[in-house]
């Protein structure tokens, strides 16, 4: 060690073993006075390097620096220097004789403003993602890298990477107090390269960390965080995105949703499609069946392929398992184009415990609560994040804003809204703490969600904003400023097991279940509902939608027909997964595609025709969504005829100018009359009572050939009586197939 360096043994040790709390305070440049001359002294840290030299930028001139320490700490003394206008370059020489020169960090002032500092810190910047993370930016007249990460607790952060062997004594970051947050400035570093947080945390471990902002990540099972830059996409969907409703005018529109795993839609050849091809097949695909909406499993990057996208550490990045970032926004770009909206999964309700995630960041439970009666769901493997906490909401917010930003996504399924909601959530008695009044409520959860679809409504106006909650919480698509959590729609899971409960039973006993098929009228119109057949129905042990129906195959089919027609004239908006419109027999599996060779029989055929026909009859009657918010907009026929399993009603549009005269288009007279027949028995001469006279055309019949029907109906026109019945002053004199579901309405 050379005697003349400025540094006690003790700063020079730490330096060397990448512990020193402060290292902007020693490395890159600091006003000195030496031998009673005033300059500039430059440290420097480049372990391995033979020699270090300072070369002034611009020009040639080269300073030698003296290795203080053995680990390599390099300094240098330039007499007459001035900090404020010094510019040079590090040059190593390495022992093989080559040389490697580069910007040093440690002259650089810090990115982060005190502004950014003060907004993070309080849990109100809804888009910490421009300001944390990696960035590719000009600081000083230098172009490179920004990173900065949330670490409160931490001894030291670094970043690591292919650009310093991944060694995390040379770039220590600075912490900027009281904050936890550490920034540094590499200059020089581009697009595509490779990094990681070398964190020494508060228990004395040190861990690799993938960016908790990081915006694209390597293909699993490899888990570096990659330098990205947004290429500049030029989005052409300006037209889709003007025209997008408001949230709210969703309740007065039709909504049918496809649900897509997309590494198990289609495979080619074993191997899962990309971003861009499933941009030509899938979106071609789901048009052309007439949904409105793609709703995707989460597509953030996640280590484990069996979680389906629900174990999420890369909360920023889509997976990289299908191309780019850009690539993903080119898919949502596509569907805007063809007139298809884009739903995303998004998961705040939970985090996977792998090493490079969350999980204790900094070496303790940062993102999560540390009791693990508060912080971890037993059932699921995973922490829960701390919504207490300011710089949680920011993350969680930002997230959320990111991806309705930045890719045009025009709305997020919030999954697991109960396991957020309650804090006895899946736990027994004494595994869970109660709130400050005793209760099981989860106060931050309740609040954060309200700020988040607060935040959404303000920030980005028309996103839909869907809660998947299996409880009878109050008010989930209530507004905020009316006690609600302010969510646009909720999924009816209520609906949903009844439903698929009353079709389990073998058809001779359903009428011991009416009830089973009638009580969602009682709290129809109490949110804003979304009706979901989904992926979770599909797995586990639960058979595929079809193989759920009792009975032979034909049975089987018709059931399943006479199900999905239930479902679309059942007031709230529509949502099957993929699979449930082929008919598929096997168990979804996130491993293999969809059995798509299924379509060469003429049954399977026809249920996905039977799916077509129903999004077009959906779409072109507005009675059946008009008013999807509004109990004025249903009424029972009757609902009382348990004995035969049939129950009929009528939906009903927004009264319309003139609307005494006749419909002149389909769908123009806002009426709509449903039967569905639950057994295999056909009704002949079945008589409900209807408000209008003359005649009703069959818009749908579930038994027709086209579909694998035995093709009973009423040859698709029948006249109404002049009999009052049900309270009506006309009747129709139906053959009800069966099994089956009729939609009729006024001719045109």
């Amino acid at each position: 060690m050379d005697s003349s360096s400025t540094l006690s043994p003790a700063e020079l040790a730490a330096l060397a073993r990448g512990l020193h709390f402060d290292p902007f305070a020693v490395l890159g440049p600091h006003d000195a006075r030496v031998g009673g001359r005033d300059g500039v002294v430059v440290r420097a840290f480049r372990p391995f390097a033979a020699s270090l030299e300072v070369r002034m930028w611009p020009g040639t001139d080269r300073h030698a620096m003296t290795r203080v320490d053995p680990e390599g700490v390099f300094e240098v003394f330039l007499a007459g220097a001035r900090r404020a206008t010094l510019d040079y370059r590090l040059v190593a020489t390495w022992t093989d004789g080559t040389e490697t020169e580069v910007d040093d960090p440690y002259r650089y002032a810090p990115v982060l403003t005190d502004f950014d500092l003060h907004l993070l810190g309080e849990g109100t910047h809804v888009r910490a993602y421009d300001r944390l993370g990696a960035r590719l930016m000009s600081h000083e007249g230098a172009r490179g890298v920004s990173f900065a990460v949330w670490a409160p607790n931490a001894r030291r952060v670094s970043v690591v990477g292919d650009f310093n062997g991944w060694d995390g004594r040379v770039h220590v970051m600075r912490l900027r107090q009281p904050s936890g947050l550490w920034e540094v400035f590499v200059p020089g570093l581009e697009a595509g390269d490779r990094y990681k947080y070398e964190v020494a945390g508060a228990d004395g471990a040190i861990v690799l960390k993938a960016d908790p902002y990081g915006r694209r990540f390597e293909a699993p099972p490899r888990t570096a965080s990659i330098v990205w830059e947004d290429p500049g996409y030029a989005w052409q969907d300006e037209p889709w995105m003007a025209a997008r409703p408001a949230a709210g005018a969703w309740q007065q529109r039709p909504m049918s949703i496809y649900e897509v795993h997309l590494g198990s839609w289609q495979q080619e050849h074993g191997r899962t499609l990309t971003y861009r091809e499933m941009a030509e097949r899938l979106v071609p695909y789901v048009r052309d069946l007439g949904f409105t909406h793609l709703e995707l499993l989460p597509v953030m990057e996640h280590p484990f392929t069996g979680s389906w996208g629900y174990q999420v550490t890369g909360f920023f990045a889509p997976t990289s398992r299908f191309g780019p970032p850009e690539d993903f926004k080119h898919f949502v770009d596509v569907c805007h184009q063809h007139g298809l909206g884009v739903i995303l999964d998004w998961v705040p309700g939970h985090f996977p415990k792998d090493q490079h995630g969350l999980a204790r960041f900094d070496g303790t439970s940062l993102y999560e609560h540390a009791d693990p009666r508060q912080g971890e769901h037993q059932e699921w493997g995973t922490l829960v994040f701390n919504y207490g906490r300011h710089e949680v909401r920011a993350f969680l917010l930002s997230n959320a804003i990111y991806w309705l930003r930045e890719f045009h996504i025009d709305g997020l399924r919030v999954d697991a809204v109960a396991s957020m909601l309650y804090l006895d959530y899946s736990r027994q008695e004494g595994e869970w703490v109660p709130n400050e009044y005793g209760g099981r409520e989860n106060l931050d959860a309740i609040r954060f969600l309200q700020q988040l679809n607060t935040v959404v409504g303000a920030e980005c106006p028309g996103a839909m904003m869907v809660a998947e909650e299996s409880t009878s919480w109050p008010g989930v698509s209530r507004p905020v400023h009316l006690g609600g959590l302010g969510f646009t729609h909720k999924w009816n899971m209520g609906w949903m097991h009844d439903m698929l409960d009353y079709c389990a039973q073998d058809p001779v006993h359903r009428k011991w279940h009416h009830d089973r098929i009638t009580f969602s009228m009682l709290y129809a119109f109490s949110e804003h509902f979304i009706l979901p057949f989904s992926h979770d129905e599909v797995v586990h042990g639960k058979r595929s939608m079809l193989d759920k129906m009792p009975g032979d195959v034909w049975q089987k089919h018709a059931t399943l027909r006479g199900l999905y027609g239930y479902m679309f004239a059942h007031p709230g908006k529509k949502l099957l997964f993929m699979g449930g419109e082929i008919g598929q027999w096997r168990e979804w599996h996130h491993d293999r595609p969809l059995d798509w060779g299924v379509l060469g029989d003429p049954l399977h055929a026809g249920l996905q025709r039977w799916v077509r026909d129903l999004n077009r009859v959906y779409a072109e009657e507005r009675a059946l969504w008009e008013r999807d918010a509004d109990g004025a907009g249903f009424a029972w026929i009757d609902c009382h005829d348990h004995e035969n399993s049939v129950i009929s009603f009528l939906r009903m549009g927004v009264p319309a100018a003139g609307a005494a005269a006749a419909p002149a288009a389909p769908g123009t007279s806002g009426l709509a009359v449903v039967l569905v027949n639950f057994t295999p028995i056909p009704r002949t001469d079945y008589r409900v009572g209807v408000p209008r006279g003359g005649a009703y055309v069959e818009r749908l019949n579930s038994d027709a050939e086209a579909y694998g029907g035995s093709n009973m109906g009423n040859a698709g026109r029948v006249i109404a009586l002049e009999e009052p019945r049900h309270g009506h002053p006309f009747t129709l004199s139906l053959t009800v197939p069966p099994l089956g579901c009729l939609v009729l309405a006024p001719d045109a």
